[in-house]
């Protein structure tokens, strides 16, 4: 489970396209509670979720709230682990077809992507990622959508369910 904008260190944090010093705020970027606060909509038919536009957190990786932009494939998959910092390992099972014996095999594949702190998850949860540029090492992927399971759900995390 994560704590939504919990950051640890000292600094002053402030989103990039806000500018807190301003005598009057654009009223392109006040939000419903009255404070600057930058978000967009990152198209392709999904909502901004509403702890996005209120919320207070910073993080320059986030789609609605950040400078990443969402382009390439769209994928589903289940997330088994987040002990990484705002980010999640997303599994996603698949069939595999052996020409031999005629017949499909299981197999299946992880992802690294961004979990962005407007979102409340945890293992189990079905997630649907959109790929964006490298955000790091090995994430290519931002998390547009999360569709909690049940607790019997998440006990069968490496398990294959029907196709």
């Amino acid at each position: 489970m994560t704590e939504i904008g919990a950051i640890d260190d000292k600094v002053f944090h402030q989103q990039e396209r806000i500018f807190v010093a301003a005598k009057q705020q654009p009223k392109k970027f006040i939000n419903a509670k009255g404070k600057p606060r930058y978000y967009k909509s990152v198209g392709l038919g999904f909502k901004t979720p509403a702890s996005a536009i209120t919320g207070t957190y910073v993080d320059k990786k986030c789609p609605f709230t950040g400078n990443v932009s969402i382009r390439g494939r769209l994928l589903r998959g289940v997330i088994v682990r987040g002990k990484m910092t705002r980010s999640v390992v997303v599994r996603r099972n698949y069939l595999h077809f052996q020409k031999k014996y005629q017949r499909f095999e299981k197999r299946h594949k992880n992802f690294t992507a961004h979990m962005s702190p407007c979102f409340s998850w945890s293992p189990g949860d079905e997630v649907l990622m959109g790929q964006c540029r490298p955000l790091s090492k090995t994430i290519r992927f931002n998390v547009l959508q999360v569709n909690p399971k049940s607790l019997k759900a998440a006990k069968a995390l490496k398990e294959f369910g029907k196709f």
